[in-house]
Parts: C-alpha cells; structure tokens; sequence
C-alpha cells in the first residue's frame, strides 16, 4: 500500500510556538475570535494575525476556509494557516476543514492546534483522506510526505477516538491504490495475492481458480477471461466479528483488470482509463480492510470476481450462448457488457453458499450512468426500501454521492432473447437501468439486494474534496457506516 501519512497527537505548549517548523495552523471562529495559541502567533508576528482578521476578506469567508501567511515573521515555519471554523462543526464540515489543510500544507509537516475540538478526529480523517498521493511508479524521487501533528487538550482521547477513523482511512487508500494501479502491475493473480495479504488481519481468505470455478459452473465469468492469458479467479474474504451462525452481509465487487471490450473493441481513445475497471472489487477490498482494522462486530463476506476481458482466437464473441451457475442462459450480443457476466456468477455463489441477510455488489458497470449522473453520484437500484434507505442515510452521512435509481418489468423486458433465456444487454434506452435488470435476474426472492453503479465515481479527472485526480475510494466510507448502524451488535 501507499504510505499513509503519519498523524501523531500532543498537548499544545504555547512555549514552543515560535519553533515549530514546516506548516502551523491555527483555527480561528468566523467572528474572529483568537484563542490563546492565536494570540501568542499574533504577537509574535508583530499583529499579522490580528491584521488579517479583520481584514474584508475573512470577513467574507466561509467556514472551512483556510487563509495561508508565508514565510511569517517571528516564527520558524515556513507558513501559518488560518483556518476559519465555528466551535460547533458537523462530521462533514470538520473532514473538509481537514482536506483544506491538507491541500495548503502540500507535502509539508503539519502541526494543527485544536484544542478541546470535538469533532477533531474527523479533522484528522479529512487531512488523511485528502494527502493521498500514488507515486509508487516514479523513479525521481519524490518528497515524503511530512508528518501531521494534532494538539489537542487531551491527546490521548482523540487518538483513540480517531482510530476507527485510521482503520476506514487505511481502507479508502488501499481501494484508491488497486483502483490507481496498472494492468500490467495489478495482474488477477497479484489482486488475489494483496487480498490474501489480508490474513494477517484477521481475515478468512480463500481463493478459487479456473478448475474450481468450472465445476461450480460459472462459465458466465469464465468466458469473460477466456481470451486472457490472465487466469479468472473469485477471492472470497470473510470478516466473522457478530454473532456466530448469523447470517452475514455480503459485498460483491466486479475485478475486470483491464476491459478491453473483448471482440467488440473499445475505441483507442481514453483506454487507458480502464485499469479502473476493477473498481467495483476495489471497494470491496478497502471494505473489509477497513471492517478488519477496526474490528468490526459484524459478519461481512467479501467476494470478487477477478478477470481481463481481452480480444483473441479464445475470446468470447458476440452472438455465443453460455450459460451461468444459476442454470439460466445467456445470449452476449455485446462482449463490452462483460461486467454484468462477472458479478452474475458471483452473486448466485454468494447466496448458494453463505444465504446472507443481504447482498450490496458494486461495479464500474455502465457509461449511461454517468450520463445520467455525472461525477458526483453512483447509481443505486435496489429490491428493498428498508436496505435502500439505510445505505443512502450512510452514504449522506459520509458525503458519499449516491442517487436511487428506478427498476420495472417494461426495462426487464428489453433483455428478451430469441435464443436464449436473456440477453447481455438490453439497447441504448435506459442502459444502466437494464444492466441491473440483468443482475436482479440473479437475486433469490427475498433477498434484500443493492446494486451500485460506480462507473462515474471510482475514478476521477480532477481532484474531488477528499482525493486528488484519479481514484477516489468511494463507498468504503459508506459501506463501513451501513455495516456499523445496521449490522454490528450493539
């Protein structure tokens, strides 16, 4: 994994001040207030602080603003931030705040003073989440990013308290680096490998190969990778913290390392892009990272389908029937519609073997949804109000887009084949809204179900509030607060 920055907490030593190096910064309210650490920078600097303050420009800023004095006089860093913040922040404004400092500090040692902050930790989280950077294959070296230091009243409550945020954090960045690796690093036997890493936490990790997944009978994803060098494979990750015997949740994510569009060909341009086509399996992954760390007292199941769908003499073509674990046959007319081929197996799997109390697969499955949606929102189509309205209540919470999306028979029956029990797709009209149609095929009455569209969200072109350009790691954040309010014992 990416080096994570580390954030230490201290008490605050108003001695000290004038000796801190790198990046210091201080919170100030909107109405100006200076504590004691502010009044101790603004003499020093000879009313820098007081000057800006009441200047015309804070007084038109909003909260979470951060004014920046370089190079100030009296002090030994190299720049104070002013970060504008009223005493009583949500969870939301106080992570931005943090991503705001992260964004000015750069790479930067950073030392915040927070005083008796309560919602500091999500200060913390915000400067974690937003100092990500994936750098692993540059050759020149790179500056390190600096240390972060938090100084609080009490710095041994917020450490702890910070800690289950840590373990979420350290989720959304494994996520954000499997998203950001490329094909020929991020291999379906070295995404198999990372996960099984993963024992070391705590997890159950099995892998099933090619031989495995022919006797079960999911030839529906065995012929995605078919034309691949690279062999097929399901990784089933189980995190057992509730009750034993109690059914889990199960997380399903689509593993497509690099999506070609098989026979029916992508066009050169942005191809590039789809070594995010695993992103889906991505979220899963940080997930039960994140589940793990912080020890989570639920029973959550983890399974992804790892392929690449390439064209070759074995590739899968346009016009084949195969046929899916479920038994159901399936016409492809289109080999660029290959997720759905993947996650279809996987989710029959996942309900024939553990009969989980509810099923979330997630997927870089449709272009339509981002015409739809854009950037900012995955798509949510779902069989159950009841688990629907938990995940977007989690997904509000954690500043997670998400919209629900509809589902009808008149969209299921645009999947009807002539030779064939369906088709892999069904038109243009609707085309995020059929391709779940294709996965709700492969849900058992009376299995709560969501399926989340994420093509528009796990990977980005320009920096968001908590990520810098490419991938973001959405969902883990809301995953984990879904299971935490849902499915953990109290």
């Amino acid at each position: 994994m990416s080096a994570q920055t580390p954030i230490r907490f201290s008490p605050f030593d108003p001695k000290i001040l004038a000796e801190i190096e790198g990046h210091l910064a201080l919170i100030v309210t909107p109405e100006g207030t200076l504590d004691q650490a502010a009044r101790s920078a603004n003499r020093l600097t000879k009313g820098a602080v007081a000057r800006l303050v009441g200047s015309e420009g804070f007084a038109k800023a909003k909260s979470g603003h951060v004014f920046t004095l370089a190079w100030p006089a009296g002090l030994a860093a190299e720049a104070l931030h002013i970060l504008v913040l009223p005493r009583r922040v949500s969870a939301t404004e106080a992570r931005k705040a943090g991503a705001k400092l992260a964004e000015a500090r750069g790479t930067k040692a950073l030392t915040v003073k927070v005083g008796n902050m309560t919602r500091a930790a999500d200060l913390a989280l915000g400067l974690q989440l937003r100092s990500y950077a994936f750098e692993v294959h540059k050759t020149a070296e790179s500056e390190a990013m600096g240390q972060i230091t938090l100084c609080h009243a009490k710095p041994e409550e917020l450490e702890a308290s910070y800690a289950p945020l840590a373990a979420v954090a350290e989720g959304v960045h494994m996520t954000r680096d499997l998203v950001n690796e490329p094909a020929n690093v991020l291999t379906t036997t070295e995404f198999a490998d990372r996960l099984v890493e993963m024992k070391s936490l705590g997890l159950e990790v099995e892998v099933l190969e090619e031989a495995e997944l022919e006797a079960l009978g999911m030839r529906t994803l065995l012929a995605v990778g078919q034309g691949s060098a690279s062999p097929s494979k399901v990784v089933v990750m189980q995190w057992k913290g509730g009750e034993a015997g109690a059914a889990p949740l199960a997380l399903v994510g689509k593993g497509v390392v690099f999506d070609t569009g098989g026979i029916s060909i992508k066009p050169a341009a942005g191809m590039e892009d789809m070594t995010m086509d695993m992103g889906g399996a991505g979220v899963v992954a940080g997930t039960m990272r994140a589940l793990a760390q912080r020890k989570a007292k639920a029973n959550v199941v983890g399974l992804v389908g790892l392929v690449e769908n390439m064209p070759s003499g074995t590739a899968i073509r346009p016009g084949d029937v195969v046929r899916s674990m479920k038994g159901d046959t399936v016409e492809i007319i289109n080999t660029d519609a290959e997720g759905r081929l993947v996650l279809c197996d996987v989710l029959w799997y996942a309900q024939e073997r553990f009969a989980p109390a509810g099923v979330i697969d997630l997927a870089t499955l449709t272009g339509a949804i981002i015409i739809g949606l854009g950037h900012e929102n995955a798509g949510v189509f779902s069989n159950d109000d009841a688990l629907c309205g938990a995940f977007l209540k989690a997904a509000e919470a954690e500043d997670e887009g998400a919209w629900r999306m509809p589902l009808g028979q008149a969209y299921d029956d645009q999947l009807k084949s002539r030779i064939a029990d369906m088709k892999n797709v069904g038109g243009r009209p609707g085309g995020s809204i059929t391709a779940a149609q294709f996965l709700q095929r492969f849900i058992k009455a009376g299995t709560p179900w969501i399926h989340l569209d994420i093509a528009g969200v796990a990977s980005v072109s320009a920096p968001t509030a908590y990520a810098p350009k490419g991938a973001t790691g959405w969902g883990v954040r809301a995953l984990n607060r879904l299971v935490e309010d849902q499915f953990e014992a109290k």
